[in-house]
């Protein structure tokens, strides 16, 4: 395993292109980007990034998902088509920057009582994986509390129906969802190909990778027990630190973590 930044962690900080220089001065191995709208998702932005990252790494890519996932999945044509476009362009930058997996949320629960058919929703994520597999990328599907995979159940179901895609494991998603993460680990399983972290005080306030009480050593073990190897990408919000040095401590921690095993 190797331990990552994603680009979100200094959104407002810094802007996306800038972001690479950072995550290497913390001690970042990989990284995720997350590109954050629509003139990011555009070509000319793509061989920015591309002379931006240097020798950097880049595991994944991800979207201000909102912009356009939850059209790929409407009903009518000419709405989903506008929305795979856009899709394809994203897709596109991934295959730039040689991204291994976009990170997706696909439909988001306006209300607590919406309900996706995981069937459904399975057999089009399928289509949806088979245009990312086109462009060297697989396609991973996120829990996500207010989202299309919100539950353990969810995915258990829509996984039959979804070859060739794969997971991410959110921890603080996890448990914005009302369940522990290990219930997501069991169904995700060997679909699993991306890990995203932060971290949470025993007030359940969320505080940089290791500055909290998650069990980060009980979840590397874990982790393993499935086969994942693939990044652990620290995921946090600009207002849980207050300088980079505790992004850089984030990063040694979980290095430490990894090498003492």
């Amino acid at each position: 395993m190797q331990v990552g930044i994603s680009t979100a962690t200094f959104f407002l900080k810094e802007l996306t292109e800038d972001s690479f220089s950072v995550i290497q001065r913390c001690g970042g191995q990989t990284c995720e980007v997350f590109l954050t709208t629509y003139s990011e998702y555009e070509p000319e932005f793509g061989k920015l990034l591309v002379e931006r990252k240097g020798d950097l790494d880049v595991y994944s890519v991800h979207s201000l998902n909102t912009n356009f996932e939850p059209q790929l999945f409407n009903a009518a044509e000419r709405t989903r088509t506008d929305a795979e476009r856009v899709f394809d362009k994203v897709l596109a930058v991934g295959k730039q920057l040689g991204a291994k997996v976009y990170t997706f949320h696909g439909l988001s629960r306006l209300k607590k009582t919406m309900y996706f058919d995981p069937v459904v929703v399975g057999k089009r994520m399928r289509e949806l994986g088979e245009r990312a597999k086109e462009y060297g990328i697989t396609l991973c599907l996120e829990n996500v509390h207010w989202a299309t995979f919100n539950t353990p159940d969810f995915y258990a179901e829509m996984k039959k129906h979804s070859d060739g895609c794969g997971c991410v494991l959110d921890i603080k998603q996890a448990r914005q969802s009302g369940y522990d993460w290990r219930e997501y680990l069991t169904v995700m399983g060997d679909t699993l190909k991306n890990v995203h972290l932060s971290d949470v005080d025993e007030d359940g306030n969320i505080v940089m990778v290791g500055k909290g009480v998650f069990p980060f050593g009980e979840l590397i073990d874990r982790l393993e027990d499935v086969g994942y190897s693939g990044p652990l990408i620290i995921e946090q919000y600009a207002k849980n630190y207050n300088d980079y040095q505790e992004i850089a401590q984030s990063v040694e921690y979980l290095k430490n973590l990894i090498g003492g095993r």
